[in-house]
């Protein structure tokens, strides 16, 4: 029944038919950014959005299942439902990120936050198809209100990724979809109000959710910066989510020292960032001629190109970064730009901004040396650039004496994803040699694996010490050494059809 009985109008209908439309828009995307922020705390997106979407859609299950329970004044139910879900919903990143430093807690917040908006979510549509068959037929009010659910899904979907996350970022994200709730809400009760039941309270409390989401998005950067505060140690003076990724720059106020994280990784320390990328390049670079041409994929931070442009002989690099926000940043933002000396904006230094994937298959070009300095493959998008197909793509893309190298991880933090990088090498048809570091800042020691097309790589490398300040020829001499606990036990060759390396990785760190 709806109100005391009263008929349902065309403006009503109307307004039912929009609210259809909005609910699923808003449903979906509370999905989505539940799924966001556990991939961007927990990593492995694949088994995040998997638990999610299944969990969610199981709660919308239960939640329209209740609604044969459910009797009496059907818009006043609704429109309280919708107070809630935006209450909760709209709050519901910014509590995740307040609640995961207490990790104990994290996941079953996660859980309860995804059943209670699952089914929530899951009444609406049963309790406006009741409704709106007062209107018409059943049969009409069911293909009707499916259809408009379905379109209200794929808007939903569409929005989240490119126009949401990249132009307001997951909290204002969340805070702004709880906003377009009880904005449907505002607008049922107003179509309504003649037959209302607890007009009042519900103006009243609408209203006060209202404030409450509208106040939490204007100082959406304060809360941020307080929820991201407790995830870092240092610090945060940078933060910013592109299309891509979550890039936060901190500064330790004791040292001045900056870090740079992706997606909560770091990816670099300004105290010994150094050690990684002189380990990185110049081993590398032995035997160089004049003339040659280098690739980076990835090294957006301009560090790697800094050490290349030490080499004369070089003349031109090609980096490749997909995110141009990410170079954009280091080669304007002072802190880092003084770190990489202007790297990016060096006449030799060519940017292209695409996929890494993409680029290999597009290119007729041979380079002399490539260097993969991507992060970890924590998550399967990062996977494909460290499988079987991918490394045999860049074998054309090498001159006949040609060297690659690739950041592996550390092999004492992630020892089987170390050895299964280079496993799967060697399983492209690269002839590889491993080392490693000591780098505190990366949990102690990193490791890195050189491969080449014809015949072995070097084992002796004659490091040019007037170009570093840490790395020696003595150090590398000893760099091919690993201890007992250093060894593999589940090494794998990593496919793209067969995506193991993420989750190897994952089951590494989480030893430790």
């Amino acid at each position: 029944m709806v109100g005391h009985d009263a008929a349902v109008s065309g403006r009503q209908v109307a307004v039912l038919q929009l609210s259809i439309i909005i609910v699923a828009l808003c449903g979906i995307i509370y999905e989505l950014l539940i799924a966001t922020v556990s991939s961007y705390l927990l990593g492995d997106s694949v088994r995040q959005f998997s638990i999610t979407i299944g969990l969610f859609m199981a709660a919308m299950g239960l939640g329209a299942y209740l609604t044969k329970r459910i009797s009496g004044d059907l818009i006043t139910i609704f429109v309280i439902i919708e107070v809630i879900i935006a209450l909760i919903g709209g709050l519901s990143c910014a509590l995740l990120f307040l609640v995961f430093p207490h990790t104990a807690f994290y996941q079953p917040t996660m859980y309860l936050l995804i059943i209670v908006i699952g089914s929530l979510v899951g009444m609406e549509i049963p309790i406006l198809m009741r409704v709106l068959s007062q209107c018409g037929s059943i049969r009409d009010s069911i293909a009707e209100v499916l259809s408009l659910d379905y379109f209200g899904a794929l808007l939903g979907s569409v929005a989240f990724p490119l126009f949401l996350l990249p132009f307001f970022g997951l909290f204002k994200a969340s805070f702004f979809i709880g906003f377009i709730n009880i904005c449907i809400a505002l607008i049922t009760i107003a179509a309504f109000r003649a037959t209302l039941r607890y007009r009042n309270l519900l103006w009243s409390a609408s209203l006060l959710v209202t404030f409450l989401l509208g106040f939490s998005f204007f100082s959406a950067h304060s809360i941020s910066s307080y929820a991201e505060g407790q995830l870092y140690t240092d610090q945060i003076v940078y933060e910013r989510q592109t299309p891509y990724q979550k890039i936060v720059v901190t500064r330790n106020q004791q040292t001045g020292n900056h870090r740079l994280f992706l997606d909560g990784h770091i990816q670099f320390a300004e105290v010994d960032e150094y050690r990684y990328h002189e380990a990185l390049v110049h081993p590398l670079m032995s035997g160089i001629h004049p003339g040659s041409e280098v690739l980076i994929l990835g090294g957006g931070d301009g560090m790697a190109a800094r050490e290349i442009l030490k080499y004369p002989e070089v003349a031109g690099i090609d980096l490749v970064d997909l995110d141009e926000e990410m170079t954009d940043l280091c080669a304007s933002f002072e802190p880092i730009a003084r770190l990489n000396q202007g790297a990016l904006t060096d006449p030799r230094v060519t940017i292209h901004n695409i996929d890494a994937w993409l680029y290999i298959r597009q290119i007729d070009k041979r380079y002399d040396r490539i260097i993969i300095d991507l992060p970890d493959p924590h998550n399967e998008s990062l996977n494909k650039l460290y499988s079987i197909e991918f490394y045999k793509q860049l074998k054309p893309r090498l001159q006949p004496d040609g060297m690659v190298v690739t950041q592996s991880t550390s092999p004492l933090i992630t020892t089987n994803t170390f050895w299964s990088i280079g496993s799967t090498l060697h399983a492209a048809g690269l002839h590889i040699h491993r080392y490693q570091i000591s780098l505190p800042s990366f949990s102690g020691s990193w490791g890195f694996t050189i491969a080449k097309v014809s015949g072995n790589p070097p084992q002796y490398y004659d490091i040019p010490t007037h170009k570093t300040r840490f790395l020696t020829t003595e150090v590398m001499a000893g760099a091919h050494v690993f201890g007992k606990d250093e060894q593999p036990s589940g090494a794998i060759v990593n496919s793209i059809f067969q995506p193991k390396l993420y989750l190897t990785y994952n089951e590494d760190v989480s030893r430790w």
